[in-house]
């Protein structure tokens, strides 16, 4: 592949790429940029820039696993989240009741809710500028070079600091001469997909591109209800750039847009309905939801520009600046029945600049990075929260609470990390990162009689009651977070590493937060401002982490091997929910609220296991090739407090969610020649343990344990002209669980009753993971 396309995220350029990693298997890498300089496969000849500099890979002090996008194409791999299947550790989901809005997890750490006000503990990165928002960031996997997952606190070498890892995808430079490339695909579920990429140099200096890309899928299930499908794709995405490289300048300017209009991806009630006795269906991709007031639409768009200037042969300045823009509309039925139990239509409104400056050292001895960034974001959510059942039960009808969350971030940062090289065996490495979080909110809940709001029905006749949130504030978080790590090469194929760093994310204002439930904090005798700010508020979180790690090439390259072990001291960790209110003292839930408090501290400890080998090659003589790579996971991860609403500790009640204790694969590439060119037999198998939706455990939600099987085999051309190739995913068509909503008490231990605490049916919903799907893929270059 010559030119990059992603549909659904700001599609940036990167600054320093030096050239398209060769490596058929995925390997260890935190690489920016990669050159295999031998015919070997990963090991010591990998040239990498992970700390914003070249260097062999086994050089890098760093937790970092890299897939390349050949690897990728080859096992037809179609979106982000199918990455988590090779790396340990590593939880990769799209949101509950969402298309495109990612849920990450990275050792324990992450955030699932995706609505204004909450920070994302894992960061996503596109060619180093960083999404701030978690809509529109389920990437389609296309022309990719590569995707990097960088596990534990990152910031002194990147834009914005994360507290429990970082994902980048990156992409490659436009070719030096003209390229077109077709490829397309067609599989079940009426799956049809195209692409067409091509870039033309202009002059010596000036090259331009451009991609196109429709994407499509029939659903898994249906809504038997409304009519439509369930768990279906419709995208349509484009993109533009322009690069200009000349001597010591080179600039690019990259602008995408991407349009998904995919049906409401709805839940499967797990229990029977609690009121009406509705049961379950038969078919997990199945729902009965009835809310259709505004269709499922996410529409994002952004550019970037990255300036790299070589200003003498050891100083290099770097700017990389982004703009980015999505809004989306949803209609989430949590109760996924008719009528509107429980059902929340949202809107979800992003926008964000970015600047960040790097300055670049590379002398003999001493390489570093100075970097300056700044950030301005806007995330602003709103939804009716629509009681229907609960209304007419209490004389209320058409009762409706509705939050409006609009959050304005401003963060800038100064960064450095710099290595000294004390002998030709031993370095040292030092980094350093302060940050400065300004977060402003508008919190605004209304109560509504007649319906849903003239937000999601124009013209609505719904008539406000009560007003239960009005608040505006505005608070700073600031930290500074080191990092230092050591490391010993005895010889040229083997480094050993102890790291030290500080995770920080900021705090911030719960947006469905209700003030009037605010008791008297400050004991004035009056539930003033300062009362609602502290309930609202929750404080920032921090992460420190200690990793002890060795990297080693052996058997003359053929075998790479990685393991780290690591200890993580969580601290005053962020846990946001919500739970149903009785305002009026009936015993009856007519209302919800945010609840989000620094409730809890814990351990995080674990390790690591990766490697890839190439077993043989030319068995016959004939250029025969066999890979495989392997990795695995573990995780031992514990509250040590947790304070619950009414001020116990029940750190022994409550669970890391969305964090198995093992995660771990096993796959492998067989390459056999024929016919002027060679045929690529690939498998995969990816192992999760029993891991846990919410911090506190629900037989219905939970998971257990699970193993994914997807096998693909490919033919592709001697001269790269063309390649064609069969896929299977989730070959034995396993059934499992993704994400899910839970508004009921009780039904433990099993056979007890359950009783609704938002609504009168009770949600109990769960959403899954993709079942066995077959395609076939084609692509020519020309």
């Amino acid at each position: 592949m010559n030119f990059t396309l992603r549909s659904r995220a700001l599609l940036l350029a990167g600054c320093a790429g030096i050239a398209a990693w060769a490596a058929p298997a995925h390997a260890q890498s935190s690489a920016d940029d990669a050159e295999v300089v031998n015919d070997d496969t990963q090991g010591p000849g990998i040239i990498v820039t992970a700390r914003r500099r070249e260097e062999a890979l086994i050089d890098v002090p760093l937790s970092v696993t890299a897939i390349t996008g050949e690897s990728l194409e080859q096992q037809g791999v179609q979106s982000l989240t199918e990455v988590a299947q090779q790396v340990p550790n590593i939880t990769l989901e799209v949101s509950r009741g969402t298309n495109t809005t990612l849920t990450a997890f990275i050792r324990g750490v992450g955030q699932q809710d995706p609505v204004a006000g909450f920070e994302a503990g894992v960061g996503l990165y596109v060619d180093d500028v960083y999404l701030n928002r978690p809509q529109a960031a389920v990437l389609d996997i296309y022309d990719v070079e590569r995707i990097e997952v960088l596990r534990g606190p990152q910031g002194t070498l990147y834009g914005r600091n994360t507290i429990g890892g970082a994902i980048k995808y990156v992409t490659a430079r436009l070719p030096d001469d003209p390229s077109f490339s077709i490829r397309g695909s067609y599989g079940s579920f009426d799956q049809a997909d195209l692409i067409i990429t091509g870039s033309v140099p202009v002059g010596d200096s000036l090259k331009i591109g451009a991609s196109g890309a429709r994407l499509s899928r029939g659903g898994f299930g249906n809504n038997l209800n409304l009519g439509t499908e369930n768990y279906n794709k419709d995208v349509w995405a484009a993109r533009g750039t322009i690069e200009f490289d000349n001597g010591p300048l080179f600039v690019r300017l990259s602008g995408d847009y991407v349009r998904d209009e995919s049906e409401a991806r709805q839940g499967s009630r797990l229990i029977p309905s609690l009121f009406t006795g509705a049961p379950v269906l038969d078919d997990v991709f199945d729902t009965r939801a009835g809310l259709n007031v505004v269709d499922q639409q996410v529409e994002a768009y952004g550019g970037a520009l990255n300036i790299a200037i070589e200003l003498s042969d050891t100083v290099t300045l770097k700017s990389i600046t982004g703009y980015r823009e999505d809004k989306s509309t949803t209609p989430i039925d949590f109760d996924s029945l008719p009528a509107a139990d429980l059902d929340v239509p949202a809107i979800y409104e992003n926008d964000q600049f970015s600047q960040e400056l790097q300055l670049l050292y590379e002398g003999d001895r001493l390489s570093g990075v100075l970097g300056f960034y700044y950030l301005d974001a806007n995330a602003f959510t709103a939804f009716d929260v629509a009681l229907f059942t609960t209304g007419a039960l209490i004389n209320l009808p058409g009762l409706n609470a509705q939050t409006l969350g609009d959050v304005g971030t401003e963060t800038w940062s100064v960064f450095g990390d710099f290595t000294y090289d004390i002998t030709d065996t031993i370095s040292v490495s030092l980094g350093g990162r302060y940050t400065r979080d300004k977060r402003t909110s508008r919190v605004l809940r209304t109560t509504f009689i007649g319906g849903f709001s003239d937000l999601f029905v124009p013209g609505s006749t719904a008539i406000p009651i009560a007003v239960t949130s009005d608040f505006e504030g505005s608070e700073t978080f600031e930290d500074f977070n080191p990092r230092a790590s050591i490391s010993w090469q005895p010889t040229r194929n083997h480094n050993i590493y102890f790291t030290y760093s500080q995770g920080f994310k900021g705090g911030g204002f719960d947006p469905r937060g209700q003030t009037s439930a605010a008791p008297d904090l400050d004991g004035d005798g009056d539930r003033d401002f300062d009362d609602q700010f502290e309930f609202l508020r929750f404080g920032p979180e921090t992460v420190d982490s200690y990793e002890l790690g060795w990297k080693a090439s052996l058997l003359d390259n053929r075998l790479n091997i990685s393991l780290a072990g690591f200890i993580g001291e969580y601290d005053d960790v962020q846990i946001p929910g919500s739970v149903g209110l009785d305002t009026n003292g009936d015993g009856i839930n007519d209302s919800f609220i945010g609840i989000t408090s620094n409730a809890a501290s814990a351990d995080v400890n674990g390790f690591e296991f990766e490697g890839n080998a190439l077993v043989g090659r030319d068995f016959w003589g004939d250029g025969s090739r066999f890979n495989v790579n392997w990795s695995l996971g573990y995780l031992d991860a514990g509250f040590n407090t947790f304070i619950d609403a009414f001020g116990n500790d029940v750190a022994d009640q409550r669970v890391f969610q969305n964090t198995p204790d093992i995660t771990a694969h096993m796959g492998f590439v067989l390459g056999v020649p024929a016919a002027d060119g060679m045929v690529d037999f690939i498998g995969l198998a990816s192992l999760r343990s029993d891991a846990s939706q919410f911090e506190v455990p629900n037989r219905f939600l939970d998971q257990d344990g699970f193993v994914l099987v997807d096998a693909s085999i490919v033919y592709t051309s001697d001269s790269g002209l063309f390649s064609i190739g069969g896929h299977v995913k989730n070959l034995f068509d396993k059934e499992y669980i993704v994400a899910g909503y839970n508004f009921v008490a009780g039904g433990t231990p099993p056979g007890t009753p359950f009783r609704s605490t938002l609504g009168l049916e009770g949600t109990l919903t769960g959403f899954y993971g993709d079942p066995r799907r077959f395609f076939l893929t084609a692509e020519v270059n020309f």
